[in-house]
């Protein structure tokens, strides 16, 4: 096959849908954990900015096995963002609200990008091609519904997820400390419920939901 027949044979949607979703996954992902551990900063944890958490670059938030996951089997993670409660004055509340920053940056990132898109990319978008078209879709059609899945998956009260962190500062002590031992194998619960299609089909009418709030938001 000559040069020019590989490269009519190569299917460019694919690669273009593809290098779109990789780029949604690093922006929610890093801006997620950026947000924890600025979250964790605030309330006097200085842990993830020693550790150069406190960044915007994605390499140093993702797991590589977490980010293949999360593109090829809808459920994956980042590296989590390191966190000491013993610098927070009331460790079980600030645990909560570190947890908390984490599924609102996502959601307040999905809103801001469909209405900059809205605002200011409409009148930019002329025709189906060029820079500010591809970035529109991206934001719209890629980096917000997945922001918003992010958002909404996190805030199961399932450990590790920050939903538990979040339930956790409402619970005693001893249940709270008690959920939390089980800790390690809320990860392979997650699995089972992600390969057996129960959070996809609990997560995706919210979706949906909150996606055409902020439309109408945005109107």
């Amino acid at each position: 096959m000559d040069l020019g027949g590989l490269i009519r044979s190569i299917d460019w949607y694919f690669l273009k849908d593809t290098a779109l979703r990789v780029l949604a996954v690093l922006l929610c992902l890093t801006v997620h954990e950026t947000c924890h551990g600025l979250a964790a900063y605030a309330l006097g944890d200085p842990t993830a900015r020693d550790r150069r958490r406190l960044s915007l670059n994605p390499l140093r938030h993702i797991d590589w096995l977490g980010l293949a996951m999360m593109l090829f089997a809808g459920f994956g993670w980042a590296k989590p963002v390191p966190v000491d409660p013993r610098y927070f004055k009331k460790p079980k509340q600030g645990m909560a609200l570190t947890a908390l920053a984490g599924p609102v940056s996502n959601l307040l990132l999905a809103f801001l990008a469909m209405l900059f898109c809205h605002k200011v990319l409409d009148g930019l978008v002329m025709v189906e091609d060029g820079a500010a078209y591809l970035l529109y879709i991206f934001l719209h059609l890629y980096a917000a519904p997945l922001s918003i899945g992010l958002g909404l998956f996190n805030l199961l009260p399932i450990p590790p997820l920050d939903g538990a962190k979040v339930l956790g500062a409402f619970l005693p002590d001893r249940t709270y400390f008690g959920l939390m031992r089980y800790e390690r194998y809320g990860m392979f619960l997650l699995l089972a419920l992600s390969w057996f299609g129960v959070t996809g089909d609990l997560i995706s009418g919210a979706i949906q939901g909150v996606y055409w709030f902020f439309l109408e938001l945005c109107l």
